[in-house]
C-alpha cells in the first residue's frame, strides 16, 4: 500500500542524542530549553521577526483570530477550499465565516472576488495558501489597509517557501503554520504564528498558557496549548533536514509532472515563477468530460492498485454537514468543481521514482 504520504524522520540516534539532556533536567514541557532553542531556530529558518510556537496548527489559528480581539459576531472573509481547521478556527471564535471563490489555477482565494464581501460587519481576512502556491498578497494587504482589516494567512501548506526570497511567514498580520506529521516538516505534532508585532507576540503567548503573565498574576482567560519539549527535540532535528527533504520531494514531484503534463483533461498544479516551492502535494484535476473518467473513477482505480491518493480538498467546508441550512456551496463555483475533480497523488520524499511511474501509468492506463 502506498500513502499518500509518509513521515519524514531523522535518523533514530540523532534524535536520541537530541533527548538526551531532557532525561537530565526532567524539563518535559513549559517552555524548556528545547522549546527555546526550536522557537530560535525557526525565526532564522523562516526569516520572521517573531515567532510563538504551539500544540499543533489548529490552535495557531485559533489563539490568532483570538489574540487580535476582533469583535464577536463579526464576520471574516475566507475560503471554503481548505481543511476544516480554518473554517472552525473561525466558528469557535464566534466569528462568521464569509466564503470567497477561489482563483482556478492556484486554488487560492480570489483577490478580485473580496471587496464584493466587505460590509460594516467585517473585520478580517483569513487566506490559505494551498498546496504550496502563496495567495495574491499585494492585492490582499491593499485591501486590508483601505478597508481597516487584519490579516491572518493560514501558511499550513509553505513551510519553508518564500516569494521573492520573501519568507512565506511574514505577509498579514500573523502566518499560521502547522506541524503535523504529515506535512513537509513535522514536529510530530505542533505548530507555529510568526508576526511582527510584538504585542500580539505577549497576547498569544498568555492565551498558550491559561492566561498566565507571571507567577502569581493571571491576566485573562487563556488555554494550554504549549508544545513539550520531545515535540521541540523532533523539530530541531527535523529542521536540520528540511532542504534534503525538499529536494527529493522535488524530484518526484519532476517525475510526476515530466509524465502527466500536457494530457487532455488533466489540470496540474500552478508554478509560481517567484515562489520557491515545498512540493508539499501534487494536486491533478480530473475533467471527466475530457479526460473520459471522473476523479471518483481514478481513486478507485488506484486504490484497487493499493495506492491510496486523497480527494483534498472534498469536501468544501462550506458543504460540511455541521454547517448544513448555514451556507451555500453554489456561491463559490469555482470551488464546487476544484472540490469535484481534485485527487492529490502519493508524494513524499521516500518515494521511489519507480513507484511515481506506477502511479502515473495507472492513471494514464485509463484514457
Amino acid at each position: 500500500m502506498i500513502l499518500v504520504t509518509r513521515s519524514s524522520l531523522p535518523p533514530l540516534e540523532e534524535y536520541i542524542a537530541e533527548i538526551q539532556d531532557i532525561w537530565d533536567t526532567h524539563w518535559l514541557t513549559n517552555m524548556g530549553p528545547k522549546h527555546k532553542a526550536f522557537e530560535a531556530a525557526l525565526k532564522a529558518y523562516l526569516g520572521v521577526p517573531h515567532v510563538q510556537l504551539v500544540t499543533n496548527g489548529h490552535m495557531a489559528l485559533e489563539l490568532t483570530l483570538q489574540a487580535l480581539d476582533l469583535p464577536r459576531g463579526s464576520e471574516v472573509i475566507t475560503t471554503p477550499f481548505t481543511f476544516a481547521s480554518t473554517t472552525h478556527a473561525i466558528v469557535r471564535n464566534g466569528l462568521e465565516p464569509v466564503f470567497c471563490d477561489i482563483d482556478p489555477n492556484t486554488f487560492t482565494v480570489d483577490a478580485s472576488k473580496i471587496e464584493p464581501l466587505i460590509t460594516e460587519r467585517t473585520s478580517a481576512i483569513l487566506p490559505v495558501h494551498v498546496y504550496g502556491n502563496l495567495c495574491d498578497v499585494e492585492a490582499i494587504d491593499k485591501i486590508a489597509k483601505k478597508h481597516h482589516l487584519k490579516v491572518v494567512y493560514d501558511a499550513a501548506h509553505t513551510f519553508g517557501e518564500t516569494l521573492a526570497g520573501r519568507g512565506a511567514g511574514t505577509f498579514g498580520d500573523a502566518s499560521c503554520f502547522s506541524f503535523h506529521a504529515t506535512k513537509v516538516f513535522n514536529s510530530i505534532e505542533g505548530g507555529a504564528v510568526t508576526f511582527a508585532d510584538p504585542a500580539l507576540g505577549e497576547r498569544l503567548y498568555q492565551l498558550k498558557n491559561f492566561g498566565i503573565k507571571g507567577p502569581e498574576s493571571v491576566v485573562g482567560v487563556g488555554a494550554n496549548a504549549k508544545m513539550n519539549e520531545f515535540c521541540a527535540a523532533m523539530g530541531l532535528c527535523n529542521l536540520r533536514h528540511v532542504d534534503a527533504e525538499i529536494a527529493k520531494r522535488q524530484a518526484v514531484a519532476a517525475r510526476y509532472r515530466e509524465r502527466l503534463s500536457g494530457v487532455p483533461g488533466l489540470q496540474l498544479n500552478a508554478q509560481q515563477p517567484q515562489v520557491r516551492p515545498n512540493c508539499g502535494y501534487f494536486p491533478v484535476l480530473f475533467d471527466p468530460a475530457v479526460f473520459g473518467h471522473t476523479r471518483d473513477e481514478v481513486f478507485a482505480a488506484l486504490a484497487a492498485q493499493g495506492v491510496n491518493a486523497r480527494k483534498y480538498f472534498y469536501p468544501l467546508t462550506n458543504a460540511f454537514e455541521c454547517f448544513q441550512g448555514r451556507f451555500d456551496p453554489a456561491k463559490t463555483p469555482v470551488a464546487q468543481t476544484a472540490a469535484a475533480r481534485v485527487l492529490t497523488l502519493p508524494l513524499y520524499a521516500d518515494l521511489p521514482l519507480a513507484e511515481a511511474d506506477r502511479i502515473c501509468d495507472i492513471v494514464l492506463g485509463l484514457k
